[in-house]
């Protein structure tokens, strides 16, 4: 049976693993995020979301970092392990919903190649 949890392993947390992400990543842009990749050697994949101030207040913010996490944690056996992945929403990603976010999380994670 799959586990659709997302613990504390697969997340980033600290502020040099997102430092050395932004410095030597590997970026895919899409009309409302940017994603930077890169290989992590520890055979599994975790992820890192950013939201600016930009975005919104609070309330908004908080909503597309929930979308982002939903998304990984439903699609997390369809993307490649071993990565360490931050996914950075740009100024209008407040008005999107799941299926929107889907979709273009879905053209990096399912259709480009990750390796960095």
């Amino acid at each position: 049976m799959i586990s659709f949890s997302f613990p504390k392993k697969r997340r980033l947390l600290n502020r040099t693993d997102f430092v050395n992400l932004n410095r030597s990543g590997k970026r895919h842009h899409t009309r409302h995020f940017v994603v930077i990749t890169k290989r992590n050697g520890l055979g599994i994949t975790r992820l890192g979301v950013t939201v600016s101030k930009k975005s919104g207040n609070a309330v908004k913010r908080n909503r597309v970092k929930r979308l982002i996490r939903e998304f990984f944690r439903l699609n997390y056996s369809k993307i490649p392990q071993g990565y360490d992945i931050v996914v950075a929403a740009k100024k209008d990603a407040s008005y999107l919903d799941l299926w929107k976010t889907k979709e273009e999380l879905g053209e990096i994670f399912f259709k480009k190649e990750l390796s960095a």
